[in-house]
């Protein structure tokens, strides 16, 4: 990673705000992430079944911390079913040299060395009331075995979801805490994602976000979704754009679109909103989107805006980079 960023993670452990934490974040308004069992169908919105979440803990940070999960089995009215409840669900942490540097854990493609590192903690879980919206604790877990990467400014976990079997859907969140028994900020810890992958609101009215970081390095992004289902329309928002639709893609298929930066843009954040379809009445969406810089290298998604949630200003002229 680029030295040009260090400023910007300087930047998050200094603002880092008590929402930070959760994944989804608070100001992305996304209900919860999803992940399907390894025999689920990729039209219902997951194209190989595994998430993979990134949580990074300050350098000075020395207390323990958890990482929870919201609703971690998989049943009962949050998840989404299939004939019978027969999905196993196996979620892993890893730490130490390469868990989170490796090229493989950022393309979230189940291919080669996504597993890095050391495995720190692993459970699976099925139907289970005993889980069924309720917090699930792995921890403690002590910040320095986490991979230690300075551009990052600190100790970095990553978090692995695998559908293991079965074909439901389950639905659940993340956070990063201090506590064991309860979702109470790590002072300065965030979280951050390259291919991202939820359920969109069933309320029409509801919009959703995501926030990518753009460095002085970027000249063009390519966003790439799937089985959007044609659920309304997706549209960058920035500091000096007002607002510029991306292609959006129809069941079970890929879409891209390549959108230049504009000079006002670099060192700032982008606004993705997901703006549902009104006239019609789409519930159950399951999503996922990542994006590329001009070199083909995945950009991520961070849990809180860098500097803020980005407002247009028309006083900004809209001039790319040549």
């Amino acid at each position: 990673m680029k030295k040009a960023i260090l400023p910007l993670l300087a930047f998050i452990l200094l603002c880092a705000i008590s929402g930070a934490q959760p994944v989804p974040g608070v100001d992305e308004n996304i209900p919860n992430l999803v992940t399907f069992g390894s025999q689920g169908e990729t039209g219902w919105g997951d194209d190989n079944f595994t998430q993979i979440i990134f949580f990074a803990v300050p350098e000075d940070y020395a207390a323990p911390v958890y990482i929870r999960v919201f609703d971690p089995d998989v049943g009962g009215e949050n998840d989404e079913q299939k004939g019978e409840w027969d999905t196993r669900m196996r979620y892993s942490i890893y730490g130490g040299k390469g868990s989170c540097s490796s090229s493989d854990a950022k393309k979230g493609n189940v291919d080669g060395d996504y597993l890095s590192g050391t495995m720190l903690a692993s459970k699976s879980f099925g139907e289970n009331e005993r889980y069924d919206l309720k917090w699930y604790t792995f921890g403690p877990i002590n910040p320095d075995e986490g991979e230690y990467l300075p551009e990052f400014g600190g100790y970095i976990f990553k978090i692995v979801i695998e559908g293991v079997s079965g074909d439901d859907g389950n639905l659940y969140r993340l956070f990063l805490s201090s506590e064991n028994d309860r979702n109470h900020k790590a002072e300065g810890a965030f979280a951050y994602y390259f291919k991202y992958k939820f359920r969109m609101h069933d309320d029409r009215n509801e919009i959703s976000h995501i926030y990518p970081y753009i460095d002085d390095k970027v000249i063009s992004i390519k966003q790439t979704n799937f089985d959007w289902d044609n659920d309304g329309y997706i549209k960058i928002i920035s500091c000096a754009r007002k607002g510029e639709y991306v292609k959006i893609s129809a069941d079970d298929t890929w879409n891209t679109s390549t959108h230049k930066i504009l000079e006002a843009e670099k060192n700032t954040s982008l606004n993705i909103q997901m703006i549902k379809n009104r006239a019609k009445d789409v519930k159950s969406n399951n999503v996922v989107i990542f994006l590329e810089n001009q070199y083909g290298e995945l950009l991520p998604f961070y849990s809180v805006p860098i500097g803020g949630v980005p407002k247009y200003s028309g006083k900004i002229k809209l001039t790319p980079k040549k």
